[in-house]
């Protein structure tokens, strides 16, 4: 039990953790060009401890470079065999009210968070046929998460390429470390035009003075 939580909460961490540490202001020579975000879902396959582990996935990220909402459907086939569904929401969440999933607008479904970390909470529930089947007959699902001042931030995720992600094959990994890339090049840019930003208002207000 403990390898299979080890290892599936290892692998669900990967694409989340990579947002976290880029949206920390990473630099690099990239940031002269004009980035774009990567969006939709995605496959990305690995080996860890005798387990084939593949992870369909989706990551929001605002213009900040702070993740919004992360989703992971984990399959883990060998030593272990498991299947994860993970939704990853910023932290300062209410956590009793869950994280509530709805597609197209149907009934909605409360996803317990299982850990909050200093800087995201994570929900999680077993993944069955039921969750998968749903996302590839909708076209859009909404995520609810509280915030610490008992608001609903909802946030809808277009299902659109879902199936292709799910049944396709995973990314190649040069296909992935673009991807990394182009997130690197969109936070760094946008960090860029936010301390701009700032010293012009600084100085306005010096000019105030």
């Amino acid at each position: 039990m403990k390898l299979r939580t080890t290892i599936a909460g290892r692998a669900a961490a990967t694409a989340i953790a990579a947002a976290a540490m880029l949206a920390g202001g990473m630099t690099g020579a990239w940031a002269q060009q004009q980035p774009q975000l990567p969006e939709g879902w995605f496959k990305a396959c690995s080996k860890q401890e005798d387990v084939d582990i593949c992870n369909v996935q989706n990551i929001v990220v605002a213009e900040s470079g702070q993740l919004i909402t992360g989703i992971s459907l984990l399959e883990l086939k060998g030593k272990v065999n498991q299947r994860v569904f993970q939704i990853t929401v910023p932290s300062g969440r209410m956590v009793q009210p869950g994280i509530a999933m709805q597609v197209d607008g149907g009934q909605a479904r409360k996803i317990d968070y299982a850990i909050c970390l200093p800087d995201r909470c994570i929900g999680e529930v077993a993944l069955n046929d039921d969750i998968v089947n749903s996302f590839k007959r909708g076209s859009s699902l909404t995520l609810t998460s509280v915030n610490f001042q008992n608001q609903p931030n909802p946030i809808q995720i277009t299902l659109a390429g879902f199936t292709d992600a799910y049944d396709g094959p995973p990314l190649q990994q040069s296909d992935i470390e673009d991807r990394q890339r182009q997130l690197e090049e969109f936070v760094n840019k946008n960090n860029e035009d936010f301390q701009r930003k700032l010293r012009e208002e600084q100085e306005k207000a010096k000019a105030g003075n």
